[in-house]
């Protein structure tokens, strides 16, 4: 699938507030061509020197909007995950077996309502890290476009600019993802029968949830960063994920055509 297609594919299935925050691949691929094709774009040309400069001023931009949203989630990832724990803790303090006020049904219920905040936050960390990955790739792409069009040589120390930046590091992120995993083993642990009917009523509402979504960034990630006959300097590492058989499974088994 190119690029484009692929991106715009992200953008559709990411949540909605998130939809304009995603390179503007489409304007700079125009600004290539435009910039390629014009006869008086030689280089070292003035002309070719605004056109250049346009288009780096473009790129600057565009990280910049990545920066500014990645680290807001992060922070905004950062509270929540708090949130939870604490509201873990309160719940087995009040209700649980040794609580303040014991109640099975209470309990349950709370610990339900946890559960699935639990899930969505882990969602929406793992639509994060695909948002790093895919505009980082629609980057190395746009500068691998350029320098092939026009005979530039803006690549390689651009993605070195690039692989310093906020948006491109999700160490964070990723520490969060492990630990939400954690807490749903640690806390609500379930038989592996269990586990087998809860992700296939998943599958089931997942049409309109963030469960899709999920779904689909993660295999977005593994096409993005399988190792292949081209990978290169600039490409992402492959991907291994633990639930990549789940994946698997979704794609062959779901009701829910996922592109």
């Amino acid at each position: 699938m190119k690029f484009g297609k692929r991106l715009k594919r992200q953008i559709q299935e990411t949540l909605p507030a998130w939809r304009d925050k995603f390179l503007s691949y489409k304007e700079l691929k125009k600004l290539v061509r435009l910039i390629s094709s014009g006869p008086s774009m030689l280089s070292g040309s003035i002309q070719y020197g605004k056109a250049e400069a346009e288009f780096v001023y473009l790129l600057n931009t565009e990280i910049e909007k990545f920066n500014a949203f990645f680290v807001e989630q992060e922070e905004d990832f950062i509270i929540r995950h708090e949130a939870l724990k604490q509201r873990i803790r309160r719940v087995i303090d009040t209700w649980g077996p040794n609580g303040k006020q014991p109640s099975e049904t209470e309990y349950k219920e709370e610990m339900a309502k946890i559960r699935k905040a639990i899930v969505d936050f882990h969602g929406e960390m793992v639509l994060l890290e695909n948002y790093s990955n895919i505009n980082y790739t629609g980057l190395a792409k746009i500068l691998k476009k350029y320098d092939k069009q026009t005979g530039g040589l803006l690549r390689l120390p651009f993605i070195q600019k690039v692989l310093e930046q906020p948006f491109f590091t999700t160490d964070l992120v990723s520490r969060l993802v492990k630990q939400c995993e954690d807490i749903i083993s640690d806390v609500f642990p379930v038989e592996e029968e269990e586990k087998a009917n809860e992700r296939r009523a998943a599958i089931t509402v997942a049409e309109e949830g963030i469960f899709r979504n999920t779904v689909a960034a993660l295999m977005t990630m593994q096409e993005i960063r399988r190792g292949s006959s081209t990978y290169g300097q600039f490409s992402l590492p492959p991907l291994n994920l633990p639930d990549s058989d789940l994946i698997q499974s979704i794609q062959l088994n779901s009701p829910i055509a996922i592109p």
